[in-house]
């Protein structure tokens, strides 16, 4: 049964270290929502979130820092990014930045893209990870897809059976996730509003925020484990393939083999048994596999659309869309 102590209680603190410490998430109150948080450079612990939340592993978690040198050491920060730490950490404003090759977020909680997300949060979160020593992963503490929680009482009633501790710090102030930006060559782009206003950090750094639809360009608005070209092979996509054409490389699902597949480059399979959970863990390996035959082209067979077939078909819409 989930244990919920409030953050006042003198051995709180240790309590969670304790949990954290053997890689496994505990519920803590953030002034945004109650987030879902877990050693950001442990994959096991990383894992373990994705796992509560039954959210699959495609979509990047922002690693949260007790203080600005925590995050240099795993990335990169160029003036603007300063500039906007100083304004608003802590506080409710993610940072994408680059990741340096000496950090040690790992690969899971970024998705594998070369970035990470990061941010300062306030009060106790802070503290807890000050006390840890490491950077927290932590998304919204809540089953995937589900409203996100701003009360301790939230995430015991939707995520009491997955974990064993929840931090109570009474209701969030802000109540909505935070705000996330992405740099790029001195621009910038609101990946999702959030808690800190656009026109708050637009007054703050003097430049304007391209907003979804407003970026110049024209381009797709790029969020968090939702960067298409990031996970597009230089073979292009066909995706839904009944058959096969010559010179493809083909990936199946549920073990059908796809006709004429005697004429293909290479044959994997994302799930023989039909398990979108191994399908959705396989896809990127895949995809880099089926890449580096050579092949002409990449066809994907049909791929339900039901759980984490969902995200699989997400992924492979956007690594199939065309390029930019």
């Amino acid at each position: 049964m989930v244990r919920i102590l409030p953050i006042s209680d003198p051995g709180t603190l240790d309590a969670a270290i304790e949990v954290l410490r053997r890689g496994e998430p505990v519920a803590i109150p953030t002034e945004t929502v109650y987030g879902l948080a877990a050693d950001a450079t442990d994959p096991a612990a990383i894992t373990s979130i994705y796992e509560a939340k039954g959210r699959p592993r495609f979509n990047p978690l922002i690693a949260h820092v007790a203080n600005i040198e925590m995050a240099r050491a795993h990335v990169t920060f160029s003036p603007l990014a300063e500039r906007l730490a100083e304004a608003f950490w802590p506080g409710p404003l993610t940072l994408v930045l680059p990741l340096k090759e000496t950090g040690k977020i790992h690969p899971l909680a970024t998705a594998g893209l070369g970035t990470a997300a990061v941010r300062m949060p306030e009060g106790f979160a802070r503290e807890l990870i000050a006390e840890f020593g490491r950077p927290l992963a932590a998304p919204s503490a809540n089953r995937s897809g589900r409203i996100s929680p701003t009360t301790a009482q939230h995430v015991a009633d939707d995520l009491g059976d997955r974990i064993s501790l929840v931090l109570d710090g009474g209701n969030c102030r802000i109540g909505v996730e935070s705000t996330i930006l992405a740099l790029n060559d001195g621009r910038l782009r609101l990946l999702r509003p959030g808690g800190v206003p656009v026109e708050a950090i637009e007054e703050a750094v003097g430049m304007a925020i391209e907003r979804p639809g407003k970026q110049s360009g024209g381009g797709p608005v790029i969020a968090p484990g939702m960067l298409a070209s990031h996970y597009a092979p230089d073979a292009q996509l066909r995706l839904n393939a009944t058959e096969a054409r010559p010179g493809e490389a083909i990936i199946r699902f549920g073990g059908t083999p796809l006709a004429g597949e005697d004429q293909a480059k290479s044959v994997m399979d994302l799930s023989p048994s039909c398990d979108l959970r191994e399908a959705a863990a396989n896809l990127f390996d895949l995809l880099k596999r089926a890449d580096a035959t050579g092949a002409t082209g990449i066809a994907v067979a049909p791929v339900p659309g039901h759980g984490l077939g969902e995200a699989i078909n997400d992924r492979l819409n956007r690594a199939a869309a065309p390029r930019n």
